[in-house]
């Protein structure tokens, strides 16, 4: 059995970042994987001290893949995605972190649920990563109607089995909030997604970007419901208040 686990990490401005957030993957209590990273055309830097620490280090389950224009994250994980040799996909952004049995884990749990889609809990964490003790506890599974009104997956938890679901369907659209769009697509194609109640996943918020990210997550995903789900007003406005509700208490 191929149990390769291929961990898709876009890479755009986070220089500040990227050198920890490698080490949490090489860290991981399991050791099959193979991590691609999608430097997309980085202008602070990150490009060149990318290149620069993985010459140092010469770890060959890293590989980048090195693009002359910014294509943004849909893009780019989509290009890592078709590049992987895994059975499994693992997302993980560029400046969240993980616990170092994570992947370990999580494999597990999928094997014993036989799981195509899952997602975990998440701790949010300040911008030097230390984690608030505020934690998204997600439900034992997600189906579409549901993830309309609570948009509780989290990117940096989401593992998909390629034996279930085939790389061609986990494509992520190129709109705005491209992961929910995705996690959507696949939900009403009729996949559930198996809740894994731990937590394991921190997500990194830095506290300049906390007001600006308000709105555009309003604006996000009220465009998701209307032109990407092509929900009417009306339904649209029932699963947003659901999830107005649901973001607010997240965060507070």
């Amino acid at each position: 059995m191929n149990d390769l686990v291929s961990i898709i990490v876009p890479v755009y401005n986070v220089k500040k970042y990227i050198i920890e957030t490698i080490g949490y993957v090489r860290a991981q209590s399991y050791t099959n994987w193979e991590m691609i990273l999608i430097e997309d055309h980085s202008d602070d830097g990150t490009r060149e001290l990318l290149a620069e620490y993985l010459e140092e280090i010469s770890d060959d389950r890293i590989q980048v893949i090195w693009l002359d224009e910014n294509v943004g994250p849909a893009v780019a994980r989509n290009l890592g995605v078709e590049q992987s040799q895994g059975r499994y996909i693992a997302y993980l952004d560029a400046d969240d972190i993980w616990e170092p049995d994570k992947l370990l884990r999580q494999l597990g749990f999928m094997r014993e649920k036989k799981a195509a889609f899952c997602f975990g809990n998440y701790e949010f964490a300040n911008e030097q990563g230390r984690g608030l003790g505020k934690v998204v506890h997600v439900p034992a599974a997600m189906t579409y109607r549901r993830a309309l009104r609570n948009t509780t997956i989290f990117t940096s938890t989401v593992m998909l089995d390629t034996e279930q679901i085939s790389r061609s369907e986990i494509r992520m659209p190129d709109v705005k909030s491209e992961d929910t769009a995705l996690w959507w697509q696949l939900l009403r194609s009729g996949y559930i997604a198996c809740g894994f109640q731990k937590t394991l996943v921190r997500y990194r918020r830095p506290a300049k970007s906390l007001s600006s990210n308000k709105l555009t997550a309003v604006k996000r995903i009220w465009a998701l419901y209307r032109k990407v789900e092509k929900l009417g007003v009306l339904y649209s406005g029932y699963n947003f208040c659901f999830w107005a509700f649901r973001a607010v208490r997240r965060r507070v």
